[in-house]
C-alpha cells in the first residue's frame, strides 16, 4: 500500500512473534502503541501500551490469543492512536478494470473493538478529508487489480485530521446498507453482474451519494455487559415505514444458540435532509419480550440519543 501512495501507519511492516523485537520496535515506532493479531481481526487480542511494562503484558495476551483463536502466534505492532475513528470506505472493482469509490461509513461506535452502529456520511470527515480517503481507497484497489465490493478501512486521528490505511476486507461488508441506502446501488447485483464479466447496472460517472444513513446492529447480548443470551425468540415485530429497512434472519420461535454470531438484525435508516430525523426512525424497534434473548437495542437506542453521537463528536471511546 505504502508504495500505492496510500498512507500507512507506522508501525511493524511484518509480524513479530519474540517480544523481545516487539520492545524494539516499540521504541522505534514511539510509546503509545497497539499490538494486535496478524492471522486475523475482530478486535480479537487487541491491546494498547504506553510503555515497556505494558508492551510486555499486552503482547503475551495478544499472541496467546492470536493462536487460540488464528492458529499463529505472530503480531503486529502499530503506532496508537488515542482518539480514532474508524472509518471505511466502500469501492467496487469493476469488470472493465475501473475501481469506484462509493463513499465511506464511519464505523466508531463499538463494542470490544467490534462494530455496533455505522453511518454515512461520516460526521468526523471534512470534505478535504473525504476527498484524500476516496482517493487512496481507489489507488489500493487499482494496486492489487480488485474486481468485487471491498472496503478500505481506515483509521482517523481525529486531532490531527489525518488518516491510515488499516485493512482491505475482499468481501461484502455487514453495514454494506447504508451505502445502499445512500447512493440507491444494490450491492449484491454488482457483485453478479462483475462476476459474470458484465458492466453495472448504474452509470459509474453519476453516483451522488444523497442524504444519510444509519445502521444498528441488534444482537443477542446483554445490553449492560454485552455477555450472549441465547434463548428462543417469543415476540418478533420489525419496525417499518418510509425510510426504514430491516435485515433480519430470525423470526418468533427460533432459537439463538450461543454456538454462532448473535446478531439478530441490522435495524437501517435513511433520512434525506441529514442526522438529526435519524434517531426518532432508528427508535422504532421494540423490545424483545421476556423470557428470551436480551437484545443489544435498549444500548444501541441509548447510542442514538446520547449528546457526543447527536454532536457527532465521538470516537472509538463512545
Amino acid at each position: 500500500m505504502e508504495q500505492a501512495g496510500v498512507p500507512v501507519s507506522p508501525g511493524t511492516r511484518n509480524p513479530v512473534t519474540d517480544v523481545a523485537v516487539a520492545v524494539i520496535e516499540a521504541e522505534r515506532i514511539g510509546y503509545p502503541v497497539m499490538v494486535k493479531a496478524a492471522g486475523g481481526g475482530g478486535g480479537i487480542g487487541m491491546g494498547a501500551a504506553a510503555d515497556e511494562a505494558g508492551l510486555r503484558a499486552a503482547f503475551e495476551t495478544a499472541r496467546s490469543r492470536a493462536e487460540r483463536f488464528f492458529g499463529s502466534p505472530a503480531i503486529l505492532v502499530e503506532r496508537y492512536v488515542e482518539r480514532a475513528r474508524h472509518v471505511e470506505v466502500q469501492i467496487l472493482g469493476l469488470a472493465d478494470g475501473r475501481v469506484l469509490a462509493l463513499g465511506e461509513r464511519d464505523c466508531s461506535v463499538q463494542r470490544r473493538h467490534q462494530k455496533v452502529a455505522e453511518e454515512t456520511p461520516s460526521p468526523g470527515v471534512s470534505a478535504g478529508l473525504r476527498e484524500q480517503m476516496l482517493a487512496a481507497a481507489v489507488q489500493a484497489g487499482e494496486a492489487v487489480g480488485y474486481r468485487g465490493a471491498g472496503t478500505v478501512e481506515c483509521l482517523v486521528d481525529a486531532d490531527a485530521g489525518s488518516f491510515v490505511f488499516l485493512e482491505m476486507n475482499t468481501r461484502l461488508q455487514v453495514e454494506h446498507p447504508v451505502t445502499e441506502l445512500v447512493t440507491g446501488i444494490d450491492l449484491v447485483e454488482q457483485q453478479f453482474l462483475i462476476a459474470a464479466g458484465e458492466p453495472p447496472s448504474f452509470d459509474p460517472g453519476a453516483v451522488r451519494p444523497a442524504g444519510h444513513a444509519l445502521e444498528l446492529r441488534i444482537y443477542a447480548e446483554d445490553p449492560v455487559r454485552f455477555l450472549p443470551s441465547p434463548g428462543t425468540i417469543t415476540e418478533w415485530d420489525e419496525p417499518a415505514g418510509e425510510g426504514v429497512r430491516v435485515d433480519a434472519g430470525y423470526q418468533a420461535g427460533n432459537t439463538v444458540t450461543p454456538f454462532y454470531d448473535p446478531l439478530l438484525a441490522k435495524l437501517c435508516v435513511h433520512a434525506p435532509t441529514g442526522r438529526r430525523p435519524l434517531s426518532a426512525r432508528a427508535r422504532r424497534w421494540p423490545p424483545s419480550a421476556s423470557p428470551g434473548p436480551r437484545p443489544t437495542w435498549r444500548s444501541t437506542r441509548t447510542c442514538s440519543p446520547a449528546r457526543r453521537f447527536v454532536s457527532g463528536d465521538y470516537d472509538t471511546s463512545l
